[in-house]
């Protein structure tokens, strides 16, 4: 694939096998599958990462299969899926932590990412405050530190031992240091881990304030259907390869998620709504929100 102006190419291994162009009904691009991956087209130059065809075969297995995806600025994409799905290697690929064995990963040049991985296990007879935890990924004083803090609620904390802090109180700190990177892209492997129902609805909706004060694209990985799928501009549902996409009220109702997830999981979904400068249509893709007419009668 050529490299596309303004655009990195971070991987280009051999094409996986590609799935053939299919028609909608009706023209309606609703979440559907038929079976493999969406065939998106070329990148979107104006997304932050774009892949195509990306595919990771392990030990004889593949893990992924020609995985179709692109993340656009101020985008919340939240990619769901059962376990052993591969919504972590997804995630690794496209970070370049693990090389795949088939399609193209494109990124925008110079494109800035803040990470906060699945596991962090914190070795509790290490002793390290949490202002000495931030420094560790880059030479940032103390008042970047505190400032970040207190981005995510937890300025609090910044004396505090790592060891000692709670699963709500540790997730917040390592979104902080996800946050000190300055990234226009936020990727969170399941950032709720080890939260309580109620700390999980504060994550997600500080994570929802966060793209909208930096202006972030953010890419998230989770488990947690009904809070996460409320909060997010377009779900993909991955099971080795791409399910079903698409705006949440319309996956919700898709048969692939709720083959995967269960009839009860799809009843359960709460009501979708979102209020942003832009507006998406069934399948995720974002549209402009055009003005209000003028009211010219009398």
């Amino acid at each position: 694939m050529r490299q596309l102006p303004g655009w990195a190419l971070t991987m280009a291994t051999t094409p996986g096998p590609s799935s053939p162009p299919h028609a909608h009904p009706h023209g309606s691009p609703h979440a559907h599958d038929h079976g493999h991956g969406h065939c998106l087209g070329p990148p979107d130059a104006a997304a932050l990462i774009s892949a195509r065809g990306l595919t990771v075969n392990r030990d004889g297995r593949t893990l992924l299969q020609s995985i179709d995806l692109d993340i656009q600025p101020r985008e919340i994409v939240t990619v769901i899926g059962p376990n052993g799905a591969g919504k972590t290697t997804l995630v690794r690929a496209l970070l370049g932590l693990i090389e795949p064995d088939g399609g193209t990963i494109l990124r925008q040049n110079g494109l800035r990412i803040g990470y906060a991985p699945q596991r962090f296990d914190v070795d509790r007879a290490l002793p390290m405050t949490v202002a000495r935890f931030l420094r560790l990924g880059g030479a940032h004083s103390d008042a970047e530190a505190a400032s970040v803090l207190g981005e995510v609620g937890a300025v609090k904390l910044i004396g505090q031992q790592i060891a000692s802090l709670s699963g709500g109180e540790l997730q917040r700190v390592v979104l902080a240091r996800a946050l000190l990177r300055k990234p226009q892209l936020l990727v969170l492997d399941e950032p709720v881990r080890g939260v309580d129902y109620a700390g999980e609805a504060e994550l997600y909706e500080l994570i929802g304030g966060l793209r909208d004060a930096r202006a972030l694209g953010v890419l998230l990985v989770s488990h947690d259907l009904h809070v996460v799928m409320a909060k997010s501009d377009r779900v993909v549902c991955i099971n080795g390869h791409v399910r079903c996409s698409g705006v949440p009220h319309a996956v919700a109702r898709d048969p692939e998620y709720v083959r995967l997830f269960g009839s009860e999981a799809a009843r359960a979904f709460a009501v979708y709504h979102h209020e942003h400068d832009h507006r998406h249509d069934l399948h995720g893709t974002p549209e402009p929100v055009s003005p209000p007419r003028p009211n010219t009668s009398e």
